[in-house]
């Protein structure tokens, strides 16, 4: 039985990334080789270095929303609402807070443009609700609500950009793929002039992701879906590396997710798009991903389980320990490590 404590690190405070480092690619990064089990402290930009002609890079090109709104009932009480999932024009998944005074019918105001009523009560604060907006929802969102950062960040984002890759494209996500944030279009180019290719998929970061786990067997825990795509060209230059031989390389968990969820078992994708649920923890066997760019992440974290996966628990433990007696940055804001 994996048990959520033996994913548990003690981590200092202070090692908790408040603001995102200036320039992007001045991070810095743990790489792990697993062939010469041997790990080595780097600047993120190094990974032109150690990356070869061939391998090719996949991101999740998805962008944070302004999922986090505030809104008013009757009584003039005050509501957090988080957006997780849309669900058609009007409808939505979100996280209402207090739940507990949010019930099937309440009505909500966040503005003279924007209101919601309660329609349906899940697990957990979810709640189904039905906005109703005069005008565009994305141009009124854009003005009234927030990028949500996660609540280990108490420091103010002075720019919004910093909470999105580089390459970020089509909006849905209620937190970033953060592994990407390292990157910069210079070190992209710089990668491809070496022969490394990206491809791109999507998943529109929700509850899945960042859910914490409560449950003392992981194996009870259970994981919210989360909205993906895979095209028919991203299919097609990820089987060719596969056929080939060449590296397949996720960055961040969420792509790994999209692409494992996608990958048949000798690794070969097919264009799809859907829902996936898809919980990986040690004993899982990797289909298509041969690499992994990535943060530092939460003890207990569903993450934390998936790089323990990857490589193995005990050894995960073993970098951390190391990364934490380095001083290294954790979480969103923080440094990035790469498995190989």
């Amino acid at each position: 039985m994996l048990l959520k404590s033996d994913f548990y690190y003690d981590l200092p405070r202070e090692l908790i990334a408040q603001t995102p480092v200036y320039p992007r690619d001045s991070a810095r990064l743990l790489y792990y080789d697993r062939k010469e089990d041997a790990v080595r402290d780097l600047i993120f930009r190094d990974v032109a270095d150690i990356l070869k002609p061939g391998d090719l890079l996949v991101v999740n090109n998805t962008r944070v929303i302004n999922a986090r709104l505030f809104a008013f009932d009757e009584k003039g009480r005050k509501f957090e609402v988080f957006l997780l999932k849309r669900k058609d024009l009007n409808h939505w998944e979100t996280l209402l807070k207090p739940a507990r005074k949010a019930k099937i019918g309440s009505k909500l105001v966040v503005n003279e443009e924007l209101s919601l009523t309660v329609e349906e009560i899940g697990d957990d604060g979810i709640r189904l609700v039905k906005f109703d907006f005069d005008g565009v929802f994305e141009d009124i969102l854009s003005k009234v609500g927030e990028v949500p950062l996660p609540p280990y960040i108490t420091e103010k984002l002075t720019d919004k950009e910093r909470y999105q890759t580089v390459y970020a494209k089509t909006p849905g996500s209620s937190a970033a793929p953060t592994a990407g944030l390292h990157f910069t279009p210079e070190l992209i180019a710089k990668l491809k002039e070496k022969g490394i290719d990206f491809a791109e998929v999507l998943l529109h970061v929700g509850l899945g992701t960042f859910r914490p786990v409560k449950e003392d067997n992981i194996l009870d825990h259970k994981m919210h879906s989360e909205y993906y795509e895979v095209d028919e060209a991203t299919a097609e230059k990820i089987n060719k590396a596969t056929r080939e031989g060449r590296r397949v390389i996720a960055v961040g968990t969420t792509a790994v997710r999209t692409l494992e969820s996608v990958a048949d078992e000798n690794g070969i994708l097919k264009a799809q798009k859907g829902e996936t649920d898809i919980f990986i923890y040690p004993g899982y066997k990797f289909k298509c991903v041969k690499g992994l760019i990535t943060n530092f992440h939460l003890p207990e974290s569903t993450l934390l389980m998936l790089i323990s996966a990857f490589l193995s628990r005990e050894k995960v433990m073993e970098i951390y320990d190391h990364a934490v007696k380095e001083r290294y940055r954790f979480f969103s804001f923080g440094d990035a490590c790469l498995f190989l």
